[in-house]
């Protein structure tokens, strides 16, 4: 039974499913927001991620955040409003269905836990410097400078000569002297920036980590002998799957049938793929590169997977940036550099209390800590434009890059494409054509398949698996046998030159009268043509105005480069204003173009969506994929975005240029900051306390200031 209520323009919604109810209070409302109140005595986290996961699937929904701890939801939307209020009115938590992979690696509960943390430790710290009696701050800073210390003596022992130990050397000189109040602060404010480091990198860390964990809908199972296309949550333990060319694997599992290659590369960093045959192991989030394999699913819980996937990024040296592995060598290498001003401090003067200005101060710490904290930081914030980044070092590739290539099909073109119409050839039925089209297309993930796909849909034709195996030749098309007779589907090089079908003599007019405005596949049965689709493919609103902006942010020369004919890639290049364009290409001509320009010293950035642009994404210094395009294109590419917009490419460029000049203006301040501060130490116009303050403080400032969002909002 359901309630709405109006008092003074707060409008109650009460829901009352199986005896549980609800109550939401519209407390604020401008155009196409709302700020709505959830009345319940408190909010579990899992109550707050079922919400988030119920509005985030809403197509009326643009964005919404909700709020454990205030019960609230700011909801901004589009479209009717009485419409959401209807939804809801209906909504309860036991009517959504959320897996628990998504439950359990929502991020909310860490957030939640390092937020504690903080103010812990703020609290306690107040709490020793004002209520605490002197004698008991001097047991509290002894016991609390073991861990530091025994972390300084642990890289002694390791012959390692890092900051830890300039820490612990700060901490034990000053209880020595007998100085409670310095030691307390050094290690109150070294124990904040570890929270701050550990917070901002383990969110940064699952962000990414769940923007690349596996994401199936569907999957292909096998009955019988039979394929049936079902939903990958109806997937049971043992159940058998088959995996095409250039599809992710959807669950851990041993191989039953087929035999493939498969790039692991998301698990184990290998570069190149791995043979899978009857009797091996197969891992979820794999894709499999070549042939095709059918899997006894030996587990469904996709958690190990994004388990997985964060290991990887911690420990994949490949994913940090150059300036960030400088900032960590130059900061170990600062430390004797410190020991030695030190010593020739205390060497000329004679004055410890100088000597300590020095060895309070260091550049190191504040390069270790920051540095790291603002790139991880960028990723971050790109993940909130729907923009995926593997690892700094691709967001300094992208600041520094002077050429970017394009595919046209579903990149520069829109995400969908559509079938306008069927020209069938030597008798044959057009209906009957799409439907062997579909039939044919839907086991290979891109937009041209997805077009005839749907367009069969559109007109109800639906089939039965009618053909024998399916061989994907990349860049070039489909083999298969229906009825004992050869179908092919692709280019025309494919179908004509390669395979060398012909057109019966009859029906040469009627090929020569074809629309040229679209893209076409061409179907061939028994080596002559049956019909010819013909694909509108147009280029997306936004694209002449990325290209614009990408040269405004610094990109020298923009390239396309397309398997489609040349009268449709000269028509695009010039509506858009790119540099170049090539047409006609295969695979290795876009790699080897990549190749080529990175030869002449051009950092490259190449943007694709399909298989056939895999071997140009592997070679690009960053390679970028469009999320709805081939598994294996977003398994390899450095880089994901939406596929609703191509701006978030120029919003990428933006980020990463805007991150290359925080690191630089940190690297500045640093010096010039640090330096100061000794030198004032030295002259003695401060004291060590003091100095030891004012750098912990100015670290954890530049930190903070790092943890902030590059764009203005």
């Amino acid at each position: 039974m359901l309630f709405l209520k109006d008092f003074s323009h707060k409008i109650v919604i009460t829901t009352l499913e199986e005896g549980d109810s609800m109550r939401f209070i519209i407390k604020h409302e401008i155009k196409n927001r709302l700020r709505i109140e959830i009345v319940q005595k408190s909010m579990t986290y899992r109550q707050a991620d079922t919400l988030q996961y119920f509005f985030d699937h809403q197509n009326n929904i643009v964005s919404a955040k909700v709020n454990k701890n205030t019960n609230h939801c700011i909801i901004n939307y589009t479209g009717d409003r009485e419409l959401l209020i209807k939804m809801l009115k209906e909504f309860s938590y036991d009517s959504v269905e959320v897996s628990e992979t998504y439950l359990s690696t929502s991020g909310r509960e860490t957030y939640e836990v390092y937020k504690e943390k903080l103010i812990m430790n703020i609290f306690w710290r107040m709490v020793n410097k004002v209520f605490m009696p002197l004698s008991f701050k001097e047991i509290y800073a002894v016991l609390k400078s073991v861990k530091h210390i025994l972390k300084g003596l642990n890289a002694i022992r390791n012959r390692k000569m890092e900051v830890s130990i300039l820490d612990a050397v700060v901490i034990l000189v000053s209880l020595i002297r007998n100085d409670i109040n310095t030691a307390t602060s050094v290690m109150f404010l070294l124990d904040i920036g570890e929270i701050l480091e550990e917070w901002t990198h383990k969110k940064s860390v699952d962000d990414l980590a769940r923007s690349m964990s596996l994401n199936v809908d569907k999957v292909w199972l096998v009955n019988d002998g039979n394929k049936l296309l079902v939903p990958a949550e109806s997937i049971k333990e043992g159940d058998l799957v088959k995996v095409h060319m250039g599809n992710v694997i959807p669950f851990d599992g041993q191989i039953a049938d087929g035999d493939a290659m498969v790039n692991q590369a998301s698990l184990t960093g290998e570069s190149m793929p791995v043979r899978k045959t009857l009797d091996g192991y197969a891992y979820a989030g794999t894709v499999v590169e070549e042939g095709e394999i059918t899997i006894r699913v030996n587990e469904t819980n996709g958690s190990s997977k994004y388990d997985k996937i964060v290991t990887m990024i911690e420990e994949s040296e490949k994913l940090k940036s150059s300036i960030e592995g400088r900032a960590g060598h130059l900061a170990d290498k600062l430390v004797p550099f410190t020991f030695v001003g030190t010593g020739l401090v205390y060497l000329f003067t004679r004055n410890i209390t100088k000597a300590l200005s020095v060895l309070m101060v260091d550049f190191s710490c504040a390069l270790k800590l920051s540095i790291p904290i603002t790139v991880l930081s960028a990723i971050r914030e790109a993940s909130e434009y729907s923009i995926t980044v593997k690892g700094g070092k691709y967001l300094e590739a992208i600041a520094d890059a002077k050429t970017i290539v394009f595919d046209k099909t579903g990149t520069l073109t829109k995400a969908e494409p559509t079938v306008t119409k069927v020209v069938a050839f030597n008798g044959y039925n057009e209906d009957e054509m799409l439907r062997l089209a579909a039939c044919l297309e839907e086991h290979f993930p891109h937009s041209m398949a997805k077009a005839v796909v749907n367009a069969a849909k559109e007109k109800s034709l639906v089939h039965e698996e009618m053909h024998s195996r399916v061989e994907y030749i990349v860049a070039h098309g489909i083999v298969s046998k229906v009825d004992n007779k050869k179908v092919l589907i692709g280019s025309y090089h494919f179908v004509f030159e390669d395979e060398k079908c012909v057109i019966p003599e009859e029906y040469m007019e009627k090929f020569k009268t074809l629309p040229e405005e679209y893209s076409r596949l061409y179907l061939a049965i028994d080596g002559k043509l049956a019909a010819v689709v013909c694909i509108e493919d147009p280029v997306r609103d936004e694209a002449k105005e990325v290209i614009e902006s990408l040269r405004q942010k610094g990109i020298e020369k923009c390239v396309m480069m397309t398997g489609d004919s040349k009268n449709i890639a000269k028509v695009i290049a010039k509506n858009i204003g790119l540099d170049e364009y090539y047409a006609e290409v295969l695979p290795e001509n876009k790699a080897l173009f990549v190749e080529k320009e990175k030869e002449s010293g051009k950092k490259v950035i190449m943007i694709g969506d399909g298989i056939n642009d895999s071997p140009a994404l592997s070679v690009a210094d960053a390679g970028i994929a469009i999320c709805d395009g081939a598994e294996i294109a977003k398994e390899i590419a450095d880089v994901t975005i939406g596929a609703e917009n191509l701006m978030e490419i120029v919003i990428l460029k933006r980020i990463s240029d805007a991150l290359m000049k925080k690191i630089d203006r940190n690297y500045r301040f640093i010096l010039v900051f640090n330096s100061g501060l000794i030198g004032l130490g030295v002259l003695g116009i401060i004291a060590p306390a003091s100095a030891a303050l004012l750098h912990n403080v100015s670290t954890i400032l530049i930190s903070l200031n790092g943890m902030k969002n590059l764009l203005p909002a």
